[in-house]
């Protein structure tokens, strides 16, 4: 049996499968375009995806000591949620209910989505101890790839046997993955977490860390990097069929997927190369400013012409890897400054940013859309927000040397 405890088969698989099964909820404008063939309110449902990101970054934000001190029932309860959530959702196409949807898409499994998601990092970074941004980087590159293996499944699924049983189908198939996982994921021999009894006063202190002047800056970055991700990665697939490409939506929406799992492994290991996990950041900020310039000055998203087809997908392809790869170094760059003890609620805390991007990118950029009816509008959005977040990381976060 020890021979199958190894970085492997106890931290890096098991990592795969939890997270290649959360991440399907990028997989939304998929299935957003059925609902919208079935008549739904898609102003009402547009609010199922922020509300899973929302419930994803506050129960991680709030349950990050928990996750700390038991990843394993935490990984359990996760899957749990997360299939519920799945099942759930099909259960409300059936019953014709936009509200059902936001309670099993948005909420229940939006709680299994910030369980599953810690679950694995830290263990992750504790068996892979000199590499840790590879390892987060692994844990993260499942929920990216996640968008590009299961969208064309899901769409042929659809086509199949609708999006109730699509649902159903796709529920029983993510459980068995996160069970398996769940069974698999330990931390190493010797390592021994602290189990003091829960303590009100203390769980409140840790909140504290948002005096900060650092950790609001890192927040902040983060945040702004999901929000404006969103703006643009939300709606991928509108933007695809508005620009002439719905015929190849689907095989792009999966190249971007790719990308954004590559971003994830890809900065991640920079970031192990680096001296300073930070300089990962300024790398992603200036290639999502350079890119968004370039959509504006060549009105990308107007198409119209070639270039503008090219470029149009070429930002959301730096999007896209630009997003990943700031999930996957954000752990790492939190442990370079606060160190490893208590990483997972750390961690949890920084991701409520998450949260709050969950609520305002894609709605942000839905605004802007309904008002002006052109998703070209939206990159002047965030242009301004990536250059807000450069200069946060140029002028205000320098952290430790790193502490292996």
């Amino acid at each position: 049996m020890k021979k199958l405890s190894n970085k492997w088969t106890r931290a890096a698989i098991p990592a795969l499968l939890l997270h290649a099964s959360i991440g399907t909820v990028y997989c939304w404008s998929i299935f957003s375009y059925s609902f919208k063939d079935l008549g739904y309110n898609m102003d009402l449902l547009g609010w199922a995806f922020s509300l899973a990101i929302f419930f994803l970054g506050m129960s991680a934000a709030f349950l990050g000591n928990f996750v700390e001190k038991d990843i394993h029932k935490a990984s359990f309860i996760a899957t749990v949620c997360f299939a519920v959530g799945v099942v759930g959702t099909g259960l409300a196409v059936r019953l014709n209910s936009a509200w059902l949807v936001l309670l099993f898409y948005g909420v229940i499994m939006g709680f299994g989505l910030g369980l599953g998601y810690l679950s694995p990092v830290k263990t992750l970074m504790l068996w892979f101890e000199d590499k840790k941004g590879l390892a987060t980087g692994l844990a993260v590159a499942g929920f990216g790839a996640a968008k590009m293996i299961f969208s064309p499944v899901i769409e042929w699924l659809i086509n199949l046997v609708g999006l109730e049983f699509s649902f159903y189908i796709l529920g029983a198939l993510w459980f068995v993955m996160m069970f398996v996982g769940h069974l698999l994921l330990r931390k190493p021999e010797g390592w021994v977490e602290p189990h003091e009894p829960f303590k009100l006063k203390e769980f409140i202190s840790r909140f504290k860390i948002f005096l900060d002047v650092k950790f609001i800056g890192i927040w902040l970055i983060f945040y702004i990097n999901i929000a404006c991700g969103l703006a643009l990665i939300s709606y991928e697939k509108n933007i695809y069929s508005a620009l002439g490409l719905g015929s190849v939506a689907t095989i792009l929406c999966t190249i971007t997927g790719l990308l954004n799992a590559g971003g994830r492994l890809g900065y991640s290991a920079i970031g192990d190369k680096l001296k300073s996990r930070n300089t990962v950041y300024k790398i992603i900020l200036i290639s999502e400013i350079a890119f968004t310039v370039l959509a504006l000055c060549t009105g990308a998203l107007n198409g119209g012409n070639t270039l503008a087809l090219v470029v149009a997908v070429a930002l959301l392809l730096v999007v896209n890897a630009g997003y990943g790869g700031g999930f996957s170094n954000l752990p790492t760059l939190l442990s370079d400054v606060y160190g490893m003890g208590s990483i997972s609620s750390i961690h949890g805390i920084a991701l409520s940013a998450w949260a709050i991007a969950g609520l305002t990118g894609n709605q942000i950029a839905g605004l802007i859309v309904g008002d002006s009816g052109n998703y070209q509008n939206v990159l002047i959005f965030t242009v301004i927000m990536y250059a807000v977040a450069a200069l946060i990381s140029f002028f205000f976060i320098k952290p430790k040397k790193e502490q292996n």
